[in-house]
């Protein structure tokens, strides 16, 4: 990357941008508190970084080694001055700020009674932000796959129950994409687009849904590292838009025998990526268990980990949803779940200043 001195110039910064783009790059820039950082997006191999650092107003020309560098702490750090963490707005909702939030709502959008009277519940329970599935990846091809799977004008159907149900009842709505088809329909109507934790990997998807310049909830493939799991961040910050909220969601467990759980809920990787990254960091206990009896725990666990918030499945009938009826917790325990975090969260901020 590429620091520019404080008193750098916009002519100077553009003609740094300039240079980069004659080698065949792009050109990120970041202009914080105290100056001006620049990202060289691209193959960097054959860059010439000491004609780089004698440009006018470059301070100093440095490599970077690691490989998500647009989203990672140390660039944050010489723009900003402290490395300080991103706050991602969601409609009137902050993500990264001083208090956890908590999306919640159906795995699935199955009718607009069944999502209205759950949004009208998880808003009484305290959740922020509403979820409802209309696309659905499925491991099974004979599983109900969300009422997108009936063609487009069921899509845009439930697309704009969910809206619907977010204005009526002042909560602002995220919904999965599961292809590059179905960006444009849902950017209409969502006000975050999540990437399930099966499309990580998918490059072509990140960058149209980036592209959208909407809030992005980007969830972490079963079997990726933590930095594979930043490094496809990466892909939707280069295309200009780094509000990203990045979700742990749980791993393959290990071993064999019996599986107790779903998947594992890898707590450990919340405050390691709050190191690397300054984009906020969520959990979602109820992929990670699969388990609605376990919900209360993991969720207390992951706020106390630092998380900046929770994404729960809630049904008033856990046992009629349509998807995932196994780790759907009732608006009833939503409410326990979120009051109790809430505690959690200002006991730990309260230790925390009391040491200074």
């Amino acid at each position: 990357m590429i620091i520019m001195k404080t008193d750098a110039t916009q002519e100077q910064i553009a003609e740094v941008v300039k240079e980069i783009k004659k080698c065949g790059l792009r050109a990120d820039v970041s202009q914080g508190k105290y100056r001006t950082v620049i990202g060289l997006v691209g193959d960097e191999t054959k860059i010439p970084f000491a004609h780089f650092a004698v440009l006018p107003g470059v301070k100093e020309a440095m490599m970077v080694e690691t490989p998500y560098k647009l989203i990672s702490r140390e660039y944050s750090k010489f723009s900003e001055g402290e490395g300080e963490g991103l706050v991602v707005k969601v409609g009137n909702i902050e993500i990264g700020g001083d208090v956890p939030i908590f999306i919640a709502g159906p795995c699935a959008v199955e009718s607009k009674e069944q999502l209205f009277k759950i949004a009208e519940e998880v808003k009484k329970a305290g959740a922020h932000i509403l979820r409802g599935g209309v696309f659905k990846p499925r491991s099974s091809v004979h599983s109900f796959q969300g009422l997108g799977a009936a063609g487009w004008e069921e899509a845009e159907k439930a697309l704009d129950w969910l809206r619907e149900a977010g204005k009526r009842f002042k909560l602002p709505v995220v919904t999965e994409i599961r292809g590059e088809a179905q960006v444009d329909l849902a950017a209409k109507y969502a006000d975050m687009l999540q990437i399930g934790a099966r499309n990580m990997y998918n490059q072509d998807l990140l960058s149209k849904v980036a592209k959208k310049n909407k809030p992005v909830l980007f969830k972490r493939h079963f079997g990726a590292g933590i930095e594979e799991f930043l490094s496809f961040a990466e892909y939707i910050a280069v295309e200009g838009n780094k509000n990203i909220v990045l979700c742990e969601r749980g791993i393959l467990p290990l071993g064999k025998g019996k599986n107790y759980t779903r998947y594992t809920l890898d707590l450990a990787a919340v405050p390691t990526i709050q190191k690397e990254t300054y984009l906020p960091v969520i959990v979602d206990p109820s992929h990670g268990t699969g388990r609605r009896d376990l919900i209360f725990n993991m969720s207390c666990a992951a706020i106390a980990a630092g998380a900046s918030g929770l994404m729960i499945e809630a049904h008033y009938n856990p046992a009629e949803a349509l998807v995932d009826a196994q780790q759907a917790i009732t608006p009833d325990e939503l409410k326990e779940t979120i009051d109790a975090c809430q505690r959690i969260h200002k006991l730990i901020a309260s230790e925390r200043n009391e040491k200074g």
